[in-house]
C-alpha cells in the first residue's frame, strides 16, 4: 500500500512542480527568495505545495498583489514558507548524509539541526535580508538570528518526531537511496510546516520576521500596504519604528521553543529508537 501512495505522490508531484515553476516566474510579482521558497516546497510536498502557492501567493487579479498578500495568515505562510525551505534543505540533506554514514541517532541529529539552521540563517534568511540591514550581511545575521532559531526549533520538533517514527515503521525509510526516504522526508518537512507555522505567526505579528513582498519591475506611486508591513517586519526595529518584544519575552520564548523541541526529543528516544 505504501508503494501506492508514494507512486501516487511521485505522479500528483511533477505536473504540480512543473505549475509552480512556470507561473510564478512568469506571472506572480513576489520576491527571488520567496519564488524559491514556494519551487523548493512544492518538489517535496506536491500538490500542497501548489495549493499554498495558488492560495497563498499567487496574484488573482493584475495589479491586486499588494492587497492580496497583505492578509496577516498570508504574511505568515510566507515567513514560514521561508523557514521551511532554508531550514528544510539543510535538515534533508543532513539526514541524507547521517543514512549514507549510517550514523546514530544523536550525531545523526546534531547534523541535521546544524546544517538546518546554517543553511537557513546565513543562506535564506541573513543573506536574502541583507538589503533590509542596509547592505551588511553581518548586521543582517544578528537581526535574523532570533527569529531563525525560534522558528527551527519548531520545524524540527515535526520533522524529527515524524521521519524517526516513520523510518521506524517503514523497511528502507532510513535509506537516501530508496525512495521511501524521501517520501518520508516530504512528509516530515509537512509535519514541520504545519509545527512551525505558530511561531511564525507571533514572530510577524512581533515585527521579528518579514511574510511576502511585493516585487514590481516598476516602482508603484505610493507605498502598498504589503510593501510597508513587510518593511517594517524585515528591517531592524530601529529602523522601521516598529516595536518589539522586551528582552524577557524573547528569552521565554526561546526556552520555550528548546522545550518543545527538548519534549519531542524524549519521545523520540523513548518510543522510536
Amino acid at each position: 500500500m505504501l508503494d501506492g501512495v508514494m507512486l501516487l505522490w511521485w505522479i500528483l508531484t511533477i505536473p504540480s512542480l512543473l505549475f509552480v515553476v512556470i507561473d510564478i516566474w512568469r506571472t506572480t510579482p513576489e520576491s527571488v527568495v520567496l519564488k524559491w521558497a514556494f519551487v523548493i516546497l512544492t518538489a517535496f510536498t506536491g500538490p500542497l505545495g501548489a495549493f499554498f502557492y495558488v492560495l497563498g501567493c499567487r496574484e488573482p487579479l493584475r495589479g491586486n498583489h499588494e492587497q492580496y498578500v497583505a492578509t496577516r495568515w498570508r504574511q505568515v505562510l510566507g515567513s514560514t514558507m521561508h523557514c521551511v525551505a532554508g531550514d528544510g534543505i539543510g535538515i534533508v540533506v543532513g539526514a541524507a548524509i547521517g543514512g549514507v554514514l549510517t550514523m546514530s541517532f544523536w550525531p545523526d541529529f546534531l547534523l541535521e539541526y546544524v546544517l538546518g539552521f546554517g543553511f537557513g540563517w546565513a543562506f535564506f534568511q541573513a543573506f536574502a535580508m541583507r538589503d533590509a540591514a542596509g547592505g551588511s550581511y553581518v548586521k543582517s545575521l544578528k537581526m535574523t538570528f532570533l527569529p531563525e532559531l525560534l522558528s527551527m526549533n519548531l520545524l524540527m520538533t515535526g520533522m524529527i518526531i515524524t521521519s524517526r517514527f516513520a523510518m521506524r515503521s517503514a523497511g528502507g525509510g532510513d535509506d537516501p537511496l530508496r525512495p521511501q526516504f524521501w517520501f518520508i522526508m516530504s512528509m516530515a518537512l509537512i509535519v514541520g510546516f504545519v509545527c512551525a507555522y505558530p511561531i511564525n505567526w507571533w514572530l510577524v505579528a512581533n515585527h521579528m520576521k518579514h511574510g511576502m513582498m511585493t516585487v514590481r519591475a516598476e516602482p508603484t506611486t505610493a507605498p502598498t500596504e504589503a510593501h510597508s508591513m513587510d518593511a517594517m517586519s524585515a528591517e531592524s526595529p530601529a529602523g522601521s519604528g516598529a516595536r518589539q518584544p522586551n528582552a524577557g519575552v524573547k528569552v521565554a520564548m526561546t526556552l520555550l521553543t528548546f522545550a518543545v523541541l527538548g519534549a519531542a526529543l524524549v519521545i523520540v528516544v523513548r518510543f522510536a529508537m
